[in-house]
């Protein structure tokens, strides 16, 4: 009948036609992200506004990746002939591979597709390298240059260039287009944690005697 009362939408209906305040901002938070990142994304390809750069990223990319710091720190490691400078490095080889694991886990999880101006061309990927979110160059910069900070005794103008080098090797995956900015600023954040983790869990010959008698 005309003057009847229409029916109540469905309980989802109004959520869609009333959006939380939190969920539009997260949705202008996730906007302004993915223009930005596009905007900063210089050396995505070799037509972009810095392509002439790109193999220079292409560099520095490398430089953070995580096969070559697990090869150097193990050889490193067979090679070491001091019980501290083992002791160092065993624990730089628990920190990265647990680095490793981390990333691939919320990656698993997240599951955030990698940016649309990004090309494929990475170095060395495995299956969970297709998402985005965090940045594994950006975590293991944060933790390698907290643990280098904390465990070697370098010049002042050598502590810098490692700060430099993980302020770089963060930036360079926007600019190559690998990921959006919100995946390296997780990536900066999830790494500067997981040093807490090594520091809490440390390993020397009293906690893992089994780990050292190897070497």
């Amino acid at each position: 009948p005309g003057g009847a009362a229409a029916a109540p939408l469905p309980e989802e209906d109004c959520m869609k036609l009333n959006p939380s305040f939190v969920g539009i901002a997260l949705s202008s938070l996730l906007a302004i992200d993915l223009w930005a990142s596009k905007r900063l994304g210089v050396c995505a390809g070799e037509g972009s506004a810095w392509g002439s750069a790109r193999p220079l990223m292409k560099v520095i990319e490398v430089s953070g990746h995580g096969i070559p710091w697990v090869l150097g720190t193990f050889y490193g490691l067979c090679q070491s002939d001091s019980s501290a400078a083992r002791e160092v490095l065993l624990n730089l080889l628990f920190a990265l591979l647990l680095d490793l694991v981390m990333v691939a886990v919320v990656k698993g999880l997240v599951k955030r597709p990698r940016p649309t101006h990004n090309k494929m061309d990475m170095f060395v990927t495995i299956s969970v390298d297709k998402y985005s979110f965090p940045s594994g160059h950006a975590t293991r910069a944060a933790l390698v240059c907290r643990f280098v900070l904390r465990h070697l005794v370098l010049a002042v103008p050598l502590r810098v260039l490692v700060v430099l080098w993980a302020l770089i090797v963060s930036i360079s995956r926007v600019m190559l287009g690998r990921h959006n900015m919100t995946d390296v600023l997780f990536g900066l954040l999830l790494g500067y944690a997981l040093y807490g983790v090594v520091e809490h869990c440390w390993l020397s010959p009293a906690t893992a005697p089994a780990l050292f008698a190897l070497w």
